[in-house]
């Protein structure tokens, strides 16, 4: 263990190095069963390393900014905010009935596939397939709890992180929930009912969490943990809204999806929630949600996106939340390093293309 802040490339390469060797330990152990089961750690290994790492790094950046100096606990503590993330996502796209993620096959698209080439029915293929991701899911939540419940804390300390993780997780499943359930369109859906939702499902395990994490880690005041919490939460609602406007708007190579799937899904956002008071929106309501969205059909919806004023209302929005995050960042009393970091990752969410 080291008593001062590591540097950034340090850090990317032992969390690099701490999560391969936390999978390859499990896939050790799964080798003693089926090969299928073996290949299933092996794609769950694919996605784990590939990954942006966004929210171990902040929690890595903020534990250090706040004087913590049990590197090897921060860096458990980040692989398994960034399992929860990978779980999370898997989860996702079974929901969302998605084979392809960043441009490549996920765990459902890769099996299924598999499946598919050695002779099974598609039906019976896509089943193995969803089924291996929702056990790959499974995997990595046991995984992420295991990591925080075996640091290397006291007795409080592990409390705490528990706590908190605990909690990311619960609000994130209700904000899925929520999802899922606005996206059905049975009730109607109001901009705060949206917002709520954005904010349980992304802000609260993607920014809050790591930020609270590292906190609690390095023993900060607890009157810090609700700033942080606040600060967590705009990022949050950043980052969604942003990849709201690419899931409609985006190039598709670069953010490695078809900007058809959200609009043939029927997703709930608030270019929707706002589009939905534009006079025309009936000559394309009955399109939006449809399985078999054309690609002329998604044109004629972006069309009344942009002309209901939807696109330059969210683009409003997100500029006055990245306006309001920087001031409530500068207004306290954290580390500069810190400051500086969560400037320039509000910054990030609001310009990101990908």
């Amino acid at each position: 263990m080291r008593t001062s802040a590591i540097e950034a490339p340090a850090v990317d390469l032992e969390l690099d190095a701490r999560l391969a060797e936390v999978i390859a330990e499990r896939r050790r152990r799964a080798s003693r069963f089926s090969q299928p089961y073996i290949q299933l750690w092996d794609a769950i290994a694919d996605i784990v390393m590939r990954g942006k790492k966004l929210r171990p790094r902040l929690l890595l950046d903020g534990y250090h900014a706040f004087g913590g100096q049990l590197d090897a606990v921060a860096l458990d503590a980040a692989c398994a905010i960034e399992l929860l993330h990978v779980a999370l996502v898997i989860h996702d796209d079974v929901i969302d009935s998605d084979d392809v993620r960043r441009g490549e096959l996920n765990i459902t698209g890769r099996f299924s596939a598999d499946a598919v080439a050695r002779g099974a029915l598609r039906t019976r293929a896509q089943n193995w397939g969803e089924t291996s991701s929702l056990l790959a899911g499974d995997l990595m939540l046991t995984a992420a709890h295991s990591l925080i419940a075996q640091l290397d804390v006291d007795d409080e300390t592990r409390r705490s992180v528990l706590e908190i993780f605990d909690e990311a997780l619960f609000v994130s499943a209700a904000g899925e929930h929520a999802d899922v359930w606005l996206s059905m369109h049975i009730d109607d859906a109001s901009s705060y009912d949206v917002l709520a939702m954005m904010e349980h499902k992304t802000a609260a395990y993607s920014f809050q969490a790591p930020l609270l994490l590292a906190a609690a880690l390095a023993g900060v005041d607890i009157n810090v943990h609700e700033r942080l919490a606040d600060i967590g939460t705009h990022l949050g609602v950043i980052y969604q809204l942003r990849d709201d406007v690419l899931g409609v708007f985006g190039d598709e190579e670069t953010i490695g999806k078809s900007t058809l799937s959200d609009l043939r899904e029927g997703k709930e956002t608030l270019l929707i929630a706002f589009a939905r008071a534009h006079q025309r929106w009936n000559d394309v309501a009955e399109v939006f949600g449809a399985p078999h969205l054309t690609v002329a059909d998604s044109e004629r919806l972006r069309e009344i996106i942009v002309a209901s004023g939807a696109l330059d209302l969210v683009e409003a929005l997100i500029a006055d939340r990245c306006d309001r995050v920087h001031e409530l960042i500068a207004d306290t009393k954290l580390p500069e390093h810190l400051r500086s970091r969560l400037t320039a990752l509000a910054t990030y969410c609001r310009t990101r293309r990908s």
